[in-house]
This record gives C-alpha cells, structure tokens and sequence, in this order.
C-alpha cells in the first residue's frame, strides 16, 4: 500500500483546547479541523466579481472567505455575494458601526472589527445585539501596526505585550456587553512578534485564536515568512484557524496554507506531491514536469500521495513508496509504479499522463478525511 496508509511521520504536541464559535457551517476552536481563510481583493461593490473571487477560493480549499466593507456599496452589495456563497463569509469592518449591522443583516457569518474603533459604547452594544441575535462571532483583529496610541507609548514601540494588551481591551468590550462569540488574531509583519504576541494570549486566555503574519510579502517571501511563524505557532499546539497574507493571487494563499497544513498532519485531502530537486543524474527536464503534474493534481478532494522522481538511484524508492509515481530512468524510458509495485515501464513522454491518470482514479475511490 501507499503512503496514504501507512500514518508514519512524527505527530505534534496537543493543540490547545479553546472555546469554540461557529462561522456559519464551519467550526471553529473546540478540536475542530483548522479552517483556511483567505480575503478577495475584489472591489465588494461589484457583486459578480467578488461572488466569482469566492466560488473560486472555495474550489481551492477555503473554508471561509474575508470581505473588504469599507463603504455603504460594499454593504449594499453584499446581500447578493452571501446569499449563494458556497462558503461561510466574514464582513472586515473597521470605524463605521453601521457597516457592521447593514453586514449582519445581510446575512454575513461573521464580523471582524475592533470594537474601539467603532464609537461609543452604545455603537458597540448595537452591533453585539445584532451579532447576538445571529448568533454570528465576532473577530477581533489585533495589528502591531495599528495599536492604540497609548498602549504604544506605555511600551514605547508595538510589542507582543502591547498586542495582547490591545486585545484583553477589546475583549473586554465584548464581555461587558455578556458577549463571548469571540475570536482573536495578533498579527505583525515581524514573525518574531507574531509567535511571542499568540503565545502569551494562549496562556492567558481560551478564546480561539486566527493565525497570520500580517503584509509578509510577495509569493515567495510571504510563503516563508509565514511557514515559519504559523508553523512555530501550530507545532506548539497553537491556533484554530488560519490566513496566510500575501502580495499575490489569493488562490495561492489558499494553496500554501493548505500545504503548511498538510506538511503538519493537521489537514487532509488533495494530492501530496513528492518531487526530486534535480542533479546530474536527471535525463529529463524534471521542473516543468513536476509543476504540471502538480497543477493537474491541484483540485482533487480525495487522497492520493504522488512521486515524481528524476532518476534511477532515489526514484524507485520514493515512486515505490508513494500511492503512485513514476523513476524516470536513462534511454528514454522510465517505470511507473502503484501501491509499491511496478505497474509498467513505458517511455518517458508517456509518464506523465500515465501518473496522472492513475493518481486521478486513486483519488477517486477516497472519501476525503477532514
């Protein structure tokens, strides 16, 4: 048999148990599956594009999707993008409580605001009524960037400390008002900050917590960036749900959070792909063959761990211990392998199609672990 049953692979530490809230269908905290989030970067107002931007994230794997309501357009648009979403959607409302309930009567899932930005006391008891009344949680988002001013100057620069400080504040908010659908994120472009900033709220308190290091970077510097802060923050048992930031298309922040996961063991479904790096050995252009094998892999739901492997000294191992994969060998030939097995040595121009074909009919007779 394959990987996909073998459940090797060291496991990690006991994740914290948190209360839970719920964004529409998806749970969050409590034990439940780590939900992948990500935000369009559609104009809201235009309904047909953004609701399109939110179809496709899903087919990519978001659990929950974030919008931008900066102005009455985005809210009035909204009724049309939440009503047929396919999935749960959180309306990011920042200064004007009014864009908050118009969301909530819109039928959004859930609100990320700070509930110190949004006015008087009375504004804020507003938007918790109608939150209550939905039963809809409320995000509370906690930037380095944007603390607030006095909490930067009792620290003298935005700190971890300071981070949690703003968010005990906001929460605060909330419970005075008899409130606790509440969730937090603490996020700073430093991931230093980042890690330090969850791990004392995780001491501290038991709401769920939404990971992300906030502005990380284009594809390939916010990748790694946020790798290594949410990876720290997961290993140690840390966060409910996530958002990998970065300055690209927001599929790709789908697809590397569901990656990060997956290379964790805290998420399941889709093609795990295994791919040699090149050397001298490789007769073949390996690159363009892992990507496109990937990229034809990339929307499957069921299970299925694949290898394609550029030679004859690693390749038949890591084929042979994959569900499926191909050892492309020298002379213009290679072996295709499924189950440990060879199924056929074929030419090198057939593989590809060939371990696409196969991995596609393994996927296809799994049900999708969550």
């Amino acid at each position: 048999m394959g990987a996909y049953g073998k459940g090797e692979g060291a496991s990690l530490g006991e994740r914290r148990r948190t209360r839970q809230v719920r964004v529409g269908a998806v749970a969050i905290g409590g034990g439940a599956p780590i939900a992948v989030q990500s935000m369009t970067t559609t104009q809201t107002a235009d309904a047909a594009a953004t609701l399109a931007q939110v179809r496709a994230l899903a087919e990519a794997g978001a659990d929950v999707v974030r919008l931008a309501v900066p102005d009455a357009g985005a809210a009035a648009a909204l009724p049309a993008i939440v009503r047929p979403s396919p999935v749960p959607l959180v309306a990011d409302i920042h200064f004007d409580y009014r864009l908050a309930l118009a969301a909530l009567e819109a039928g959004v899932q859930g609100i990320r605001l700070n509930p110190g930005n949004i006015g008087s006391r009375e504004r804020v008891r507003e938007v918790v009524r109608a939150a209550r009344e939905r039963n809809v949680p409320i995000r509370i988002g906690v930037n380095a960037g944007s603390l607030e001013k006095d909490i930067v100057e009792k620290h003298g620069w935005p700190t971890a400390e300071g981070m949690v400080e703003s968010a005990a504040r906001h929460i605060r908010f909330l419970e005075d008002e008899g409130y606790r659908e509440i969730k937090v994120s603490l996020k700073a472009h430093d991931v230093a900050m980042t890690v330090r900033a969850n791990r004392l709220f995780a001491e501290a308190f038991d709401y769920p917590l939404h990971l992300g290091v906030t502005e990380a970077g284009t594809l390939l510097a916010g990748t790694v960036k946020s790798a290594a802060g949410l990876g720290i923050l997961l290993a140690d048992g840390i966060g409910d749900t996530i958002r990998v930031s970065l300055t690209a298309d927001p599929i790709e922040e789908v697809r590397v959070a569901r990656m990060l996961l997956k290379a964790l063991g805290l998420k399941f479904g889709g093609a795990t792909l295994t791919s040699c790096p090149t050397c001298g050995r490789c007769s073949v252009d390996m690159i363009p063959i892992a990507e496109r094998v990937e990229k034809r892999l990339s929307t499957l739901k069921g299970e299925v761990a694949v290898a394609v492997m550029g030679c004859e000294v690693n390749g038949p191992g890591e084929a042979a211990a994959a569900d499926v994969g191909v050892a492309y060998g020298h002379g213009g030939v290679g072996l295709l392998f499924r189950d440990g097995k060879i199924v056929k040595r074929m030419k090198a121009e057939e593989l590809e199609d060939a371990v696409v074909a196969e991995a596609l009919d393994i996927a296809a007779k799994r049900t999708p672990r969550t």
